[in-house]
């Protein structure tokens, strides 16, 4: 993500797929500081496991930002155990309304293998059309990839490591460097 605050940054791409009974999550690891690379293996796709229960988050922005959001998460999966959607919008409500959190600059897809959702700084909950989501600096070409192979046969994780190969092949500020998480539906 790219503001005033950190000119010319720019994050990565974190893509999620469902299909099969499966849920995808896949995010290459590029950060760029203008038309340099800082770093390409970057990993910003992770499992949690608050009370055993799988969950997997990806992330597009500050990691130190988005750290912060994925301990808030898994403390309200915590005292919310089996409830993803409702951890989700607890963390967006405070996301939106905390005088602290406001200012993170991070946006996250979350899953559990049953929901799959993007969560914003803007209070935003999103439940994805056509079982695809993406954000990110190539998160529009990730998207398009996606939705567009979803047409085929492939599996999950082929439809994302496709779909983030031609994303690659296009968006600057993305690279072939893939984490990929799969979490199966309950």
């Amino acid at each position: 993500m790219a503001d005033d605050k950190f000119p010319g940054w720019h994050g990565t791409t974190i893509l999620g797929v469902r299909r099969g009974g499966e849920v995808v999550i896949a995010g290459d690891g590029q950060v760029s500081l203008g038309q340099t690379v800082i770093k390409g293996t970057a990993r910003k796709v992770r499992r949690l496991s608050p009370g055993g229960r799988d969950v997997v988050v990806g992330f597009a922005g500050s990691t130190a930002d988005a750290f912060t959001l994925l301990e808030r998460l898994e403390r309200k999966l915590e005292a919310a155990p089996g409830q993803l959607l409702r951890a989700c919008v607890d963390l967006a409500k405070d996301w939106r309304m905390d005088k602290y959190l406001r200012n993170l600059e991070a946006m996250l897809i979350v899953t559990d293998g049953a929901g799959l959702y993007v969560i914003t700084g803007a209070g935003d909950v999103l439940e994805p059309e056509h079982d695809v989501a993406a954000i990110g600096s190539g998160g529009n070409f990730a998207l398009a990839a996606a939705r567009g192979l979803m047409e085929t046969d492939l599996s999950a994780e082929d439809v994302a490591r496709k779909a983030m190969a031609i994303a690659a092949s296009i968006c600057v500020y993305t690279n072939g460097n893939l984490t990929v998480e799969r979490v199966p539906a309950p």
